[in-house]
């Protein structure tokens, strides 16, 4: 079946996706719209963020929570987005899980190291410290340094095939962190509060609170899927260019070999 019948006569599947030229059109497609809708989210979950009344307790720094969190389960989300590309690398073989996790891997570390940041501004006020080990944030700081670990391999190993095994083995086993990073203040004794949006009985926090920090979680997994997007198509073209570079190379040794 060709690409034109497959444009015009069908809705394209996973399986038509797999291949790197129809993905990077139907990246081309959806970006335009995807930045605008990011932009729209995060101007109107800021504007909600500033009209949120100050809370009894905290004050104006209850507001840092619309940034620290939702940065909080993006890190978490982009993590879980490369775990399951590592098993399509591993299960499926699909083309583009390697380059999914790798794309998926420094928006991680940075909404990680953005989470780390705003939290001990945050951590200031309310502990009186900017630091302090507990089970949370220790486990958030590991998953920062694993995102760090898996970049580093990617860059120590020049051929992306050679790379895809191990990383994706690597990412399976750091993703036993992703549980203890939720369920650390239900393990153990720490500083930061229980769960308190995503409970059995519903939300805790009041609804002045709440829809700010829904809005922008959802403007965050926007931005996420954006760069996202963006990050795989420039791995695709970068891995297309070295293989133009490394024929260009052999050809030019070929002719360059003295003939018998």
């Amino acid at each position: 079946m060709s690409d034109a019948s497959v444009s015009i006569g069908t809705r394209p599947s996973l399986r038509d996706l797999a291949n790197p030229t129809r993905f990077l059109r139907l990246v081309h497609l959806m970006l335009p719209w995807l930045v605008i809708i990011t932009a729209a989210l995060f101007a109107v979950g800021i504007w909600l963020s500033f009209a949120a009344p100050e809370d009894y307790q905290q004050g104006r720094t209850v507001r840092i929570m619309f940034i620290h969190v939702p940065a909080v389960w993006s890190a978490m989300f982009a993590y879980i987005v490369m775990v399951s590309s590592a098993l399509g690398v591993l299960v499926w073989r699909h083309p583009l899980a390697d380059v999914a996790a790798r794309a998926a891997a420094p928006l991680g570390a940075g909404f990680t190291f953005l989470g780390l940041v705003t939290g001990s501004i945050w951590g200031k006020p309310m502990w009186g410290t900017w630091w302090v080990w507990d089970a949370r944030l220790t486990s958030f700081l590991v998953l920062f340094i694993i995102y760090l670990g898996l970049i580093a391999l990617w860059r120590a190993i020049e051929e992306p095939a050679v790379a895809a095994k191990p990383a994706a083995v690597f990412i399976l086993v750091g993703g036993i962190n992703i549980p203890i990073i939720k369920f650390s203040v239900d393990w153990w004794n720490t500083l930061h509060q229980p769960a308190s949006v995503f409970k059995m009985d519903g939300p805790s926090l009041s609804p002045e609170f709440l829809w700010p920090l829904l809005v922008m979680a959802v403007a965050y997994s926007f931005a996420f899927l954006t760069m996202h997007l963006m990050a795989m198509r420039n791995e695709i073209l970068r891995r297309r260019i070295r293989t133009l570079q490394i024929t260009a190379a052999r050809r030019a040794e070929h002719r360059g070999a003295p003939s018998q």
